[in-house]
């Protein structure tokens, strides 16, 4: 049996990142006159990546982007957050047990983030996390992201694993439509960046903490996905 692989979105799922993501947008709104996001603003902007959460701040403010202003915009938001970075993002609670259950279980680990991938290692450098995963790949790593089901399938080969013994972890519709367009199982977790309850978005199960999260759990969602596509 090909070795199990964990697959986890980033901002919202393995990371509290909404300090430092919105620090660093509120700067660029700055630049442009334009009133800062509170905390609440983060659960819509956050998921595709800074580039649209940047046009979706400024849209939401009524303001006009050119592409070139946008991507002005994109650069100064890279410059501040990378200075910053890990600021204050931190694992959630569990997390760490969580992986170490998985691990000593003989689990492989994944990142799939819309975070571009510099990024995103950047951020697991920092938090001396990336020796962890067997993959890490961001929004800018393939020709698409999520929720195209190739961001996850993709993933899941640069692991070297099997999309038959993949379960993906997230706390949005981008990580769960990502995950059911690659046929992968889905765990959602309710303390991150949705708009909408998780609940909505149909995952196979929702955990509240990462204190639920153990192998036992991944081998049978993998075990009942298996006997669906049959």
């Amino acid at each position: 049996m090909t070795t199990p692989l964990v697959i986890f979105d980033l901002d919202g799922t393995l990371i509290d990142t909404a300090p430092d993501l919105m620090t660093s947008l509120n700067h660029v709104l700055d630049m442009n006159g334009l009133a800062p996001v509170a905390f609440e603003d983060m659960t819509w902007l956050v998921g595709q990546g800074a580039k649209a959460m940047i046009e979706r701040a400024w849209s939401h403010h009524g303001h006009p982007s050119s592409p070139e202003q946008l991507e002005t915009a994109f650069e100064a938001f890279l410059t501040h957050y990378s200075a910053e970075m890990p600021g204050q993002s931190l694992p959630y609670p569990g997390l760490m047990a969580a992986l170490d259950r998985l691990e000593a279980a003989g689990m492989d680990l994944a990142v799939c983030t819309n975070k571009t991938e510099a990024l995103a290692r950047r951020l697991l450098d920092s938090l001396e996390l990336t020796d962890r995963f067997a993959a890490i790949t961001g929004g800018d790593t393939f020709k698409v992201k999520k929720p195209h089901g190739d961001h996850i399938l993709g993933t899941i080969e640069k692991a070297r694993a099997n999309p038959a013994n993949a379960v993906m972890i997230g706390d949005s519709v981008n990580d769960i439509l990502a995950a059911q367009n690659a046929r992968v199982p889905t765990i959602a977790v309710p303390f991150g960046y949705s708009d909408k309850p998780v609940s909505e978005f149909n995952p196979d199960i929702i955990i509240a903490h990462f204190d639920e999260l153990d192998a036992d759990m991944v081998t049978d969602l993998i075990a009942a996905n298996g006997a669906r596509m049959r």
